[in-house]
């Protein structure tokens, strides 16, 4: 007998007849033999026709209330499901979150769960009933019983949860969908339904917006070494399987990560190559990173900076002992690139640097929580180490600084961010498989595992900034004041000399309803602080690649930038971390584009997948 969790988001439990077809699936469950533990979602748009009565009285609702009002379409949801089980014959009871001992943070809206009290629901399995809990929902305290909700992924949280405090055996995720896609398929038609994919493969892919999971519930199923299951509620096809290496015990106590950060890393054997004005046209990236590709070189952090009149700069990391034939690759083909660029003073040119490090900050609980890189950036300030290279993924915070910097950085990071170990799964590999978590052994991984479109951003580049430790720190903290959050965060490798001071410029990105905010932020700051113009552009979209096995395998980047190229589109930004690289590009291409990069790595299935509007 195994103990099982389900859950099932709001289209389907959307009717009586969906809450009468989920019923006739748990029994189905159960008469298997199995404990169960289902979580539901509130009924169809009830949250949003909730979020609309509240916008009719007020325009800016009191967080407390909103809780207790939101909080109100799950009850809904888990009666009429535990009626529907009794009309089965199955005994079943419905909770809420408060009465299953979901404890979680007081930060209405937005809690995080810190504990859950398994023994009332354990009460009840032992009687033989379904028990039938409210998703999104928690409390404060078990003396106020202060209502919480929280927030966007909130059920899929719960359950995840739920299925580590009780130690369940799996926990099945139930939506409108058949699984996890290689893309949306809503945009790319031949999207292939994946059989499994890794718990690191799909927190990077969460975060980019694939929503058939959030990233929280995710993160806790890694942690815990749950079992994940993503299947459609309207079939019985075994769905996609995500795999979790047996994680080192833990605590139940401050069960949903607390903290944003929950590794830090370091990597001393790098060395960086930067190619300074270079063509802003598409196909120069390409065409770098196909020549070291051909030379089975491995190259790991790769920024592209904003441009600068005609011309950007490309910035890689290789390992220190392929640093030379990297460099001797970059200079040979410096010459075809700067082709066709008018004369100037100050024409393109290479530059190496033997002596770095990279340092990396790592974790889910970094998404939705604005000051997480700015708190790496201060702590490395207050440290007085300069930071060369930043590069970001929504789960990573990535800087180059000086080799002989980096012990101080990781020491002042793991206490900045109470980390003392930092465990990493072997490249190219699944960690060994085990009855746990259904992974076999050493399985190889393909490159690419799925692609994603975010066409939600805008851009920012701030010109000029002075060159010393503390500038990137004082302007990220300024925008998580303002409760903005950063994604793609950019430094250009190339220096200006003004008025005696070196400068660099910075670029980011941020959701498009934070960029006019952001902009007059930077703006007000801006004679204080030193800096230049502050830009904007909100045309711009983000194409990115996620898959554990493109670690030591050359030749993926280069093999997305042609694609791009072959296309006519012009890379913007790139960005990197281990397991993905990220593209912006213009906004009316960024379709094409993932169209095209899901084509040039194969990943189109023979199966139609349709899903629902």
């Amino acid at each position: 007998m195994a103990l099982i969790v389900q859950k099932y988001g709001g289209t389907s439990v959307g009717s009586v007849e969906r809450i009468q077809a989920v019923a006739a699936r748990v029994l189905q469950t159960v008469k298997a033999g199995n404990d169960l533990v289902v979580v539901v979602s509130a009924m169809g748009k009830t949250t949003d026709g909730l979020v609309k009565l509240a916008n009719a009285i007020s325009t800016n609702p009191n967080r407390r209330e909103m809780d207790m009002l939101l909080s109100t379409g799950e009850q809904v949801s888990i009666a009429l499901l535990s009626m529907a089980l009794q009309e089965l014959g199955q005994p079943a009871i419905s909770l809420t979150g408060a009465q299953v001992g979901i404890v979680t943070e007081t930060e209405h809206t937005r809690a995080r769960i810190l504990k859950i009290d398994p023994d009332r629901i354990q009460r009840h399995l032992n009687a033989g009933q379904v028990v039938v809990v409210a998703g999104f929902q928690g409390i404060a305290s078990t003396d106020d019983l202060e209502i919480t909700t929280l927030g966007r992924g909130g059920s899929d949280t719960s359950a995840v949860a739920l299925a580590a405090a009780l130690q369940a055996d799996l926990c099945e995720i139930y939506t409108d969908v058949p699984g996890i896609l290689t893309a949306d398929p809503r945009i790319v038609e031949d999207a292939q339904l994946m059989s499994e994919i890794t718990s690191d493969e799909m927190l990077e892919l969460a975060s980019l917006g694939a929503k058939v999971l959030h990233p929280r519930a995710v993160e806790i199923a890694r942690n815990y070494g749950i079992t994940l299951v993503v299947r459609s509620s309207w079939a019985d096809d075994p769905g996609t399987r995500v795999l979790s290496s047996t994680p080192q015990p833990r605590p139940l106590e401050g069960l949903e990560i607390a903290r944003p950060v929950d590794a830090v890393e370091f990597d001393t054997d790098q060395a960086k190559v930067a190619l300074l004005r270079v063509p802003d046209r598409p196909g120069v990236a390409a065409r770098l990173f196909g020549e070291l590709a051909q030379q089975q070189l491995d190259v790991d952090l790769i920024i592209q900076s904003i441009h600068e009149g005609n011309t950007n700069d490309i910035a890689f990391t290789v390992t220190k002992n392929t640093l030379n034939q990297a460099e001797a690759v970059a200079a040979a083909i410096l010459p075809a690139l700067s082709a066709g660029l008018e004369s100037n003073l100050n024409p393109a040119e290479t530059l190496v640097d033997r002596e770095i490090a990279k340092v990396t900050i790592a974790g889910a609980g970094m998404i939705g929580r604005p000051g997480v890189a700015a708190q790496m950036f201060t702590t490395l300030a207050a440290a007085g180490i300069n930071i060369q290279m930043i590069s970001t993924s929504e789960v990573k915070v990535s800087c180059v600084v000086a080799a002989t910097d980096y012990d101080r950085a990781i020491a002042t990071l793991c206490e900045t961010f109470e980390v003392t170990s930092s465990p990493r799964n072997e490249p190219g590999t699944m960690d060994p498989g085990d009855q746990a978590t259904g992974s076999p052994p050493s399985a190889p991984l393909p490159p690419v595992r799925g692609v994603a479109l975010d066409l939600n951003q805008a851009k920012l580049a701030i010109r000029e900034i002075p060159d010393r430790p503390g500038m990137a720190a004082r302007i990220f903290q300024l925008l998580a004041r303002e409760n903005i959050s950063v994604d793609m965060i950019i430094q250009s490798q190339r220096c200006r000399v003004i008025q005696g001071a070196t400068t660099r410029d910075i670029a980011f990105t941020v959701a498009q309803a934070d960029a006019d905010a952001a902009r007059k932020a930077l703006e007000k700051a801006a004679p204080e602080l030193g800096y230049g113009q502050v830009e904007v552009d909100p045309e711009i979209a983000k194409v990115s690649i996620v898959g554990m096995g493109m670690i030591e395998n050359p030749g993926i980047a280069a093999r997305m930038f042609e694609a791009l190229s072959l296309q006519q589109i012009n890379i913007q930004m790139i960005a990197t971390s281990e397991i993905k690289i990220s593209c912006v590009v213009s906004q009316d291409e960024g379709v094409t584009a993932l169209r095209t990069i899901h084509a040039a790595f194969n990943l189109a299935g023979q199966e139609r997948i349709q899903v629902p509007a």
